[in-house]
């Protein structure tokens, strides 16, 4: 079956035995959860084997601590809540989430993440791409001052995941170029900057237009550490 074409980019290249992740991740933050299980491999997380070569592809030998207590509750179609200091791994980790529950087979929008600007929804679309690889995953970025007409063609050949921000994705949701049927799982990246940037109406109307039993994430970029 072949697929649109996304630029793919991996990860920086690993640089030494006490590598744990790709440049610029602090994966020791302070941590508080109310989640009990930690999961310290990635091998000991039940994922996809061709999601698991993309995540040593990208530079990760071993979870995060927020990878360790998050990624297991949000497969398991867990509501979550995270909270982390900066670099320490959450876009991975809602990343690997939603490539193992997706169907690569079914061309149509599974996830949708939301991100106050266009440069994170980027970022997040990289990361996706990198980590879903050997599986094929396709992710496209909907963010203002692009072409609406290709965000349009992009979204009718099919796209497993949808990245991009409230106003953008609202509008290709109203448009009926984002069909929503299929989508379950809804993720709002750095929520907490989302609502102080006054984005809370969008994000309202963008959730209503969803299926009414969606698995819900977000994640914030609080220093004091993160809950579920």
């Amino acid at each position: 079956m072949s697929f649109p074409d996304e630029r793919r980019e991996r990860g920086p290249e690993r640089n030494g035995p006490d590598y744990d992740g790709p440049a610029g991740m602090d994966p020791e933050g302070v941590i508080e959860s109310n989640w009990d299980e930690v999961v310290e491999k990635f091998d000991d997380m039940n994922l996809k084997e061709d999601l698991l070569r993309g995540i040593y592809a990208y530079g990760f030998e071993k979870p995060s601590a927020i990878q360790q207590r998050a990624i297991i509750p949000c497969i398991r179609g867990h509501d979550v809540i995270a909270q982390a200091q900066s670099g320490t791994g959450k876009t991975a980790t809602f990343s690997i989430a939603i490539l193992q529950q997706i169907d690569t087979s079914l061309r149509e929008c599974q996830a949708l993440i939301l991100a106050p600007t266009r440069e994170l929804a980027q970022q997040i679309q990289k990361v996706v791409i990198a980590l879903g690889d050997y599986m094929n995953a396709q992710c496209h970025a909907c963010i203002g001052g692009t072409d609406v007409r290709e965000n349009v063609r992009k979204l009718e050949l099919g796209m497993h995941v949808i990245v991009g921000t409230p106003g953008r994705v609202y509008d290709m949701i109203s448009r009926r170029a984002l069909r929503t049927n299929h989508i379950k799982i809804f993720v709002l990246d750095e929520a907490d900057e989302m609502l102080s940037r006054g984005f809370k109406d969008q994000i309202y109307d963008v959730f209503k237009m969803l299926n009414s039993n969606i698995q819900a994430s977000t994640s914030q970029n609080f220093y004091q550490g993160w809950t579920f």
